[in-house]
């Protein structure tokens, strides 16, 4: 009796046993699928067929004849992860590892006379691109807070590898706003039928870090452990897709430059400065467009900055002190970009799943419209016209292949090259 009684008890505490390791592994279950692991990145081999002097400009002649040089670059290599814990709650992430390295170099400053000088784009080891928590109330509307993208330009809101034909982002916007574009703030964001809107507040950029070859494009890093937010921006953006394959998006931005930085200075009426903001205003358009047979993405940027006159003069003024971080150019009032490309897959027609396409891409750009009283920077106008092959044997797997030309001014040379490389996007669990 008392071993009957005792296989029964031995029995009901192994059931109990197993029932919990079942409702542990569904618990385990069901975290891990609220768990998004992913990332991007590619690798390039490029060849180009023009001087890398920092006096190619100012003298042509001197380099018209330079022999052509290669790289190898890992432009991007990405990890991303995301958690959902539930009613409502998610985080993001992704950790940027530029250029196969940290986010410092050692670069020949064309802008000056060719001296070598350490370049610090962001304090810390590793990019950190995003980092937010994010809850949702419905598909309408979400609020997004921690290290968050800018969606202002068809790159920064499309900065996926397979999102983009050539081996690099796009030249145009890449040179004139930061790309990938990625600030501290908070994000009100949803989606309502064919429509989906962003609206962001942000820190503003630092106008001390506005050059003439990328005009604003340096103006969101900081060397420092933190990001000067004395003055505060916003940025929006809302896309629309009601006809099936095609997205078309409006961007912008506002906010003040000027007195951004680590310190700021108190101007007397008297100064030249006194009153001065800074002002900077972006607006962009871009669309894409993608069937069976063809995509076509396109867009177009202008942004002009108040007080560039102020700006260059207290720019190319400041200290030139060992350490310091700032360019010594002048900035333009304005800068433009407009571009487009296309592609055909020319395996639509068979029942594979690879795709092949062959694309085109042109894109004209100036990073500097000077303000009143300044000399232009001519080769600061550039066209660049490429075509190429892009292989999909898999959707998140493009291999690349590019050549083309920079065009500029017809005092200077212009700069052919030939690209090389492989690229992925995707997620490993989601």
């Amino acid at each position: 009796m008392r071993l009957t009684k005792s296989i029964l008890i031995l029995c009901a505490i192994s059931a109990l046993a197993c029932e919990a390791s079942v409702l542990g592994q569904n618990d385990t279950t069901a975290a891990k699928s609220r768990l998004t692991v992913g990332g991007y990145g590619e690798a390039v081999f490029s060849r180009h067929f023009y001087s890398d002097n920092v006096f190619r400009y100012s003298h042509a002649d001197r380099y018209k004849d330079a022999p052509a040089y290669s790289r190898l670059d890992l432009p991007h290599a990405v990890i991303m992860l995301g958690y959902d814990f539930g009613h409502g709650w998610s985080i993001g992430t992704e950790i940027e590892f530029e250029h196969g390295g940290i986010e410092a170099a050692v670069e020949k400053e064309t802008e000056e006379t060719g001296e070598f000088e350490q370049e610090i784009e962001r304090g810390g080891e590793v990019a950190l691109e995003q980092f937010w928590v994010q809850k949702s109330f419905g598909k309408a509307f979400n609020i997004r807070a921690g290290h968050i993208v800018v969606p202002v330009g068809m790159t920064n809101a499309n900065h996926l590898p397979t999102q983009f034909f050539g081996l690099y982002r796009p030249e145009g916007e890449n040179t004139i706003m930061p790309c990938t574009w990625h600030e501290t703030g908070v994000s009100l964001w949803g989606k309502a039928g064919s429509w989906r809107y962003e609206v962001q507040l942000l820190p503003a950029l630092n106008s001390n870090l506005f050059n003439d070859a990328g005009w604003v494009h340096n103006g969101s890093a900081s060397p420092y452990e933190f990001r000067p937010a004395n003055s505060l921006a916003g940025a929006a953006r809302v896309d629309w897709t009601g006809v099936q394959g095609l997205r078309l998006s409006v961007s912008g931005y506002i906010g003040n430059t000027f007195n951004n930085d680590i310190t700021t200075t108190v101007y007397p009426e008297t100064s030249r400065y006194y009153g001065a903001t800074g002002t900077l205003l972006i607006g962009c358009f871009d669309f894409a467009y993608k069937n069976r047979w063809l995509t076509v993405r396109g867009n177009m940027d202008y942004g002009h900055l108040g007080d560039a006159s102020l700006i260059s003069t207290r720019n190319k003024n400041q200290t030139t002190m060992t350490g310091n971080p700032y360019p010594h150019t002048a900035v333009g009032e304005s800068a433009w970009d407009a571009a487009i490309e296309a592609g055909v897959n020319v395996l639509a027609w068979s029942k594979t799943t690879a795709k092949l396409y062959l694309f085109g891409r042109y894109d004209h750009y100036d990073s500097f419209v000077p303000a009143e009283g300044w000399t232009d920077v001519e080769w600061a106008e550039r066209q660049v016209v490429s075509a190429g092959v892009n292989y999909y044997p898999l959707p998140e797997i493009a291999i690349k292949a590019e050549g083309g030309v920079r065009l500029l001014a017809s005092q200077y040379n212009n700069e052919p090259y030939f690209a090389l490389g492989i690229t992925w996007a995707g997620f490993f669990k989601k």
